[in-house]
């Protein structure tokens, strides 16, 4: 829609060609129609926002990325070149305080639509960390939020300091996708926003958005299903990622580390988890593909477990056990039953 960029990004390029995304195929560096394409030009901040846009926008979106396929999300830095390409998209969809970089480059850009997905549902402290997505940053979490005015939802300073008692902070859980019923608010939600910024197309992105919520209902199902009747309700992860998940299907997730991935266990918590493997049955330790499965394959040696990938889809690479969210899902599900036990 935008009279917009020659050139798109490398990691744009690079997304298109790991994903297959056809809207991608017409934005090359070497067409000037590059430069003025019709469709609507969402910008997605990792790829849980992606397959939104992509699902929802269908054939009237043109999605790029800027995180790249394989990168861990949470560590992206965002080049001078992509933050000036998001001022000249339509749309940006991000969530707010998992990235950082993504965050500040937003407040700055001048793009019309801004789409938080951390508004368009509920975050939760769920009390696994004392500190947020910080590699390098102070307290980016509750810093963006305040500045937002999202008192209630991103838990200000003030309110948090009111609310609980323990000397550190917890910053709120970000990765509502892993949750189908969040994931589906968001998806309403964006469907929403995407209608009132292309109103020509409203019908379709309303009549996809039905098609998408409906596919999340089928899948929050067979994850209600598969995991009612289990040995053990207790799963152990490399990172605290799993939180929304875990609550909505009565389950108890236990972190090697906390919202961090890439943050190191004391060795009073690997203690601690050996101790509870023994006293919960549990029976294996989940690791991720995007970050480091060290540690979580050292407890599991130490403690006489398995190990198996439970896959936070914070992007999708050669090494996912599906090519989208939901077969990521639904591998995620067969993981859990035989970790579980399900019956």
């Amino acid at each position: 829609m935008n009279v917009r960029r020659r050139h798109i990004s490398g990691i744009a390029v690079t997304a298109a060609a790991a994903l297959g995304l056809g809207t991608l195929s017409a934005c090359s560096s070497d067409s000037a129609a590059a430069g003025n394409t019709d469709k609507f030009d969402v910008v997605a901040s990792f790829y849980p926002m992606q397959y939104l846009a992509q699902q929802i926008g269908g054939e009237h979106v043109n999605v790029t990325t800027l995180t790249e396929p394989g990168q861990e999300p949470h560590d992206l830095e965002l080049s001078a070149k992509q933050t000036a390409e998001m001022g000249e998209a339509d749309a940006v969809l991000y969530l707010k305080s998992l990235q950082p970089a993504v965050d500040e480059a937003i407040t700055q850009s001048d793009v019309k639509t801004k789409i938080d997905a951390a508004t368009l549902t509920t975050l939760e402290d769920h009390g696994s960390v004392d500190h947020d997505h910080d590699h390098g940053g102070e307290g980016h979490a509750e810093e963006g939020h305040a500045e937002e005015g999202h008192a209630e939802e991103g838990h200000a300073e003030e309110g948090h300091a009111e609310e609980h008692s323990e000397e550190e902070e917890h910053a709120l859980d970000p990765h509502v996708w892993l949750d189908p019923v969040k994931y589906a608010e968001i998806a309403e939600g964006v469907a929403k926003a995407f209608e009132k910024a292309d109103p020509d197309h409203a019908a379709d992105y309303r009549k996809n958005a039905e098609a998408l919520t409906k596919k999340l209902a089928g899948l929050n199902t067979a994850y209600t299903d598969g995991l009612k009747n289990t040995d053990t309700k207790v799963f152990f992860t490399n990172h605290a990622a799993f939180g929304y998940l875990a609550e909505r299907y009565g389950l108890t997730q236990e972190a090697i580390n906390g919202l961090d991935p890439e943050s190191e266990p004391s060795p009073a918590r690997i203690k601690e988890l050996q101790e509870e493997a023994k006293a919960d049955g549990v029976t294996t330790v989940f690791y991720e593909t995007l970050v480091s499965d060290k540690t979580a394959k050292t407890l599991a040696k130490d403690a006489g477990l398995k190990t198996d990938v439970l896959d936070p889809l914070e992007g999708i690479t050669d090494k996912s056990k599906g090519d989208d969210y939901l077969a990521v899902m639904e591998s995620n599900l067969k993981a859990l039953e035989a970790a579980l036990g399900a019956k």
